[in-house]
């Protein structure tokens, strides 16, 4: 058997869509079609009609007719049955069986007909199988995909950087010849230096710590500075960089970033979302003095669960509104972790802090820095690495298994009794879908996000009552690789270091000023990968 075409015509021998599979011109297909309507005639009952080379099998399809055109030689049979195959095909893929209808899904109907027939003659397969083979995942597609997402990424990265070019700009100009910051050695061992260094401190006209002089952070912590004296609040300086929160004048300096949201763009900040998330969320300082106790977690879990990498980043800010309260020591308490290293910021009495656990400047007479910009003034820094499994927060195993043409995926995390966990949102990536995967059992809620292909599974607290949870999910037959990396986000309300603020020393006389402690560990990059 030889097929010599398919097609979808009009009862007027209109060509709506059609597809040849041997070597013939437009012109010899559409004068075969249009012969065909006069060969047909009225009130015949048959399913086929012959000219005097080709043989016209076909079936009315409402107003429409399916015609397949093949040689004389053919087996009438056999053509029989590719007619039906594709007369159920037709409706799979068409909206409508009109014209319109047609029309509109031409290039799927095309796709189909070439699975059923090939170079003229017709293969052995199913419905099902047409289906499955028309929704193959295409590799350059998914290539294309990558290629966009990394230029995206590229340019987020462009415009976040020229963002904060400009909001540096409008620090520096803002800060005049107030003073400045001085810059925080770096960091060149884990163990608490015992020499002390020599620190230039700008001196203002009251000689003191905070109106208009400070110290200073290396560029990887925030930048702060200090309200200068007898200035209204509302005239302090612009966010520095890296700053959680944004002031009115930040939007002009984002006018690409938003017009892209606007059209539809997913923009990710460089800065983790459960890091934005946890900073907007926080409500501004009331009580004088403010202690934020933060670590940052970046984890690597491999598929079989073993720990590819594992870093701990801790710092402890201190925020005061007012100068009266500025003239005060830190004392501290922590854990006894020995795989933690800490380290004092250069302005502050190393010997003190290694002997009495207590921070304090190395000049007790200046007081810190004030204002409510940023998350305060660092006084100690700490990293701990190289744990092991049992160390850590959260383990997420998964389980893909194919059967037929599904994918069953059960998914399982199990949560370290050390940690409540809290907003934990699991994203797992999932091929391209033509619908939301089929979710069969979950412990908490699940969102699937179409556009970027995620199914998110989101928990709000996990703590002694859900230490595990479970969620299955079905999607058509796919690679298991298709599921990897499973990013990972939460925060939590204890750290690994366990540092506490145990008590605030004023170094004037009078009442012991009143302080708040927030304590804070979140996730800055947990995979698995």
């Amino acid at each position: 058997m030889v097929v010599l075409g398919a097609s979808v015509i009009s009862k007027s021998g209109k060509v709506i869509v059609s597809r040849q599979f041997v070597d013939m011109n437009r012109y010899r297909i559409e004068g075969l079609l249009a012969a065909f309507p006069k060969l047909v005639g009225t009130g015949k009952q048959h399913t086929f009609v012959e000219a005097e080379n080709v043989r016209y099998v076909y079936q009315p399809i409402e107003t429409l007719f399916l015609v397949v055109v093949t040689n004389k030689q053919s087996n009438i049979l056999e053509d029989l049955e590719t007619l039906r195959l594709l007369s159920k095909l037709v409706p799979e893929y068409a909206m409508g069986l009109d014209e319109e209808g047609i029309g509109k899904a031409a290039f799927e109907l095309i796709f189909a007909f070439d699975e059923v027939i090939s170079l003229g003659h017709r293969e052995n397969v199913t419905i099902a199988q047409v289906k499955q083979y028309c929704e193959m995942e295409s590799h350059e597609e998914k290539l294309h995909e990558l290629v966009k997402e990394s230029k995206m990424h590229d340019v987020e990265k462009v415009m976040k950087r020229k963002a904060n070019e400009i909001d540096r700009s409008k620090i520096e100009k803002t800060r005049g010849d107030k003073g400045g910051f001085m810059s925080l050695q770096s960091m060149s061992s884990g163990r608490i230096e015992s020499s002390l260094s020599d620190i230039a401190i700008s001196r203002s006209s009251s000689g003191g710590f905070g109106s208009g002089s400070g110290f200073g952070l290396n560029s990887d912590v925030d930048s702060y500075s200090t309200k200068p004296k007898g200035r209204p609040p509302s005239a302090a300086t612009a966010p520095p960089k890296g700053s959680g929160m944004q002031l009115g004048k930040m939007k002009k300096s984002n006018t690409l970033l938003e017009s892209l949201k606007a059209e539809g763009e997913v923009i990710v900040d460089e800065v983790q979302p459960a890091s934005v998330k946890s900073k907007s969320a926080a409500p501004p300082p009331t009580d004088p003095i403010t202690l934020t106790v933060e670590e940052k977690i970046n984890v690597s879990l491999r598929r079989d669960g073993a720990l590819s990498s594992f870093d701990v980043q801790g710092q402890l800010s201190l925020q005061i509104l007012e100068e009266k309260d500025a003239y005060i020591q830190v004392q501290v308490e922590s854990g006894g972790n020995p795989g933690i290293l800490f380290k004092t910021h250069p302005n502050i009495n190393k010997e003190l802090f290694a002997s009495e656990n207590i921070l304090g400047l190395k000049d007790p007479n200046r007081p810190f820095p004030i204002g409510q910009l940023g998350d305060g003034v660092g006084l100690l820094k700490w990293r701990m690495q190289g744990a092991d499994e049992s160390a850590m927060p959260l383990t997420i195993n998964c389980w893909p298994s194919v059967s037929g043409n599904d994918t069953y995926v059960n998914i399982e995390y199990e949560a370290s009794s050390v940690f409540d966990l809290r907003n934990v949102v699991i994203s797992v990536p999932l091929p391209a879908l033509r619908e939301a995967p089929n979710v069969r059992q979950i412990d908490g809620e699940w969102r699937y996000d179409s556009r970027n292909s995620i199914l998110e599974w989101s928990v709000v607290l996990i703590d002694n009552s859900n230490r595990s949870g479970v969620m299955e999910f079905i999607v058509p037959a796919t690679d298991p690789s298709n599921f990897y990396p499973i990013s990972v986000r939460f925060s939590a309300n204890s750290t690994f270091s366990d540092l506490k603020v145990v008590n605030v020393l004023p170094l004037k006389q009078g009442p012991t000023p009143k302080y708040t402690q927030r304590i804070l560990l979140q996730t800055e990059n947990y995979q698995v990968v």
